[in-house]
């Protein structure tokens, strides 16, 4: 594989993750707006991404393959997890 193809497999890999990340953190940033602004955004995305990235390397290790919806739904519940606990402040 080449270094190139290596990379637009690793990209479409943590899409789904960033996606999430930015779009999860871009809502809370409208519906939940006083509470939102004290996490910086860039700290929201960041964070959201690498646990939906760590969410979907469990689900390659343990099916055996990339893009099943177990995997993505347990990425959906990661990062809204990991928002909550956040905005929260772990409490």
């Amino acid at each position: 594989m080449s270094p190139l193809r290596f990379l637009d497999h690793l990209f479409n890999f943590v899409a789904p993750a960033t996606a999430v990340a930015v779009l999860l953190a871009l809502g809370l940033r409208v519906t939940l707006r006083t509470r939102s602004l004290r996490v910086p955004l860039w700290k929201q995305v960041a964070i959201t991404t690498g646990a939906g990235v760590v969410t979907l390397f469990g689900g390659l290790v343990l099916t055996g393959h990339d893009g099943r919806i177990a995997t993505y739904s347990a990425l959906a519940l990661v990062a809204g997890t990991v928002q909550w606990a956040m905005l929260r402040g772990g409490r």
